[in-house]
């Protein structure tokens, strides 16, 4: 087994982990806080590519610029999803539902094609890798390079993401979202919009995940108009092992950790069982089963405590 071949694996593992742990908080805005099934997910992940995309091929944007557009059309997919949930009485699912599909054609319409190679272009990678020591300078490998400086910005979009939503939600109307998704009936009687709470979290979460997007975008080399396939299941890996193995963290800062340590753990996961052998066409296999057992350890556990506590 190529020692080098697996460190260079795992070190990939946990930078794209860093990059779809912002996905995941935004999964988590809408599954957990706003106990939202919003499948909007797989279509603004895209749109947030899709947009960098655009911005930096087709305009010469600033990358940074570019990923702040993303999240900003992310968060206007998640208001789309709100106000056809809240104010067309759309069941939730199939709001989100069919802003996903629409986002589909949009997607394609924003690119003009399904893929555009971000290859050559300036990005948030190119940038920062222009500022430090070559990797032969360094002695390394070009690629671990690369990884190093994603693994880096990913620390520093997650830090800056969590320190803003930890912020935010201990706000007052960050406080009424939280309570909306608890006891939306308290909210109403209280005299709050639950419509403008609910339409608000879509928002945040979306935007979070189109800003994911961006990310995997600059720093995978491209843009998909399928690239966000799959995105709900992964953000809810990520969520679900984060919570596993964080069980007894009660605040919501370490909620969000948990969250961010989560979605490494399952790309390390992922990164040491396709060193195992494991076909790439498993993989989607492989999450609905790793989401299944993380799902049902907190039901075996209670399970196990429960007939101790009959006997005693």
């Amino acid at each position: 087994m190529n020692i080098a071949a697996i460190f260079l694996a795992m070190l990939g593992a946990v930078s794209q982990g860093m990059f779809w742990a912002i996905l995941a908080v935004g999964v988590y805005v809408a599954f957990r806080i706003l106990n939202f099934a919003d499948l909007t997910s797989e279509g603004s992940f895209a749109l947030g590519g899709s947009v960098c995309a655009l911005l930096i091929v087709g305009f010469g944007w600033n990358p940074f610029i570019s990923l702040l557009i993303s999240l900003l059309a992310g968060m206007l997919s998640g208001v789309i999803t709100g106000v056809l949930h809240t104010k067309l009485k759309i069941p939730a699912i199939l709001s989100g539902i069919l802003t996903m599909i629409a986002l589909y054609s949009v997607n394609l319409r924003i690119m003009g094609q399904s893929n555009t190679p971000l290859l050559g272009e300036t990005t948030i990678l190119t940038i920062i890798k222009s500022l430090l020591p070559s990797a032969t300078e360094l002695g390394i490998q070009d690629s671990v390079l690369q990884n190093i400086i994603s693994i880096g910005i990913g620390l520093v979009f997650s830090i800056l993401v969590i320190v803003i939503l930890y912020w935010f939600f201990g706000t007052e109307i960050g406080c009424v979202v939280r309570a909306t998704g608890n006891n939306e009936a308290m909210v109403r009687a209280q005299g709050a919009s639950t419509d403008l709470t609910k339409i608000l979290g879509l928002a945040i979460g979306n935007g979070l995940i189109a800003l994911s997007g961006g990310l995997v975008a600059q720093t995978q080399g491209f843009a998909d108009v399928t690239m966000g396939v799959g995105a709900i299941v992964t953000g809810l890996a990520s969520i679900v092992i984060g919570e596993v193995i964080f069980h007894r963290r009660r605040s919501f800062a370490s909620k969000l950790i948990a969250i961010v340590v989560g979605s490494i753990l399952y790309r390390v996961i992922i990164a040491i069982v396709l060193q195992l052998g494991l076909n790439t066409n498993d993989l989607k296999l492989l999450t609905a089963v790793l989401v299944a057992v993380a799902l049902s350890v907190p039901v075996l556990r209670k399970q196990k405590v429960r007939p101790r506590r009959e006997v005693g």
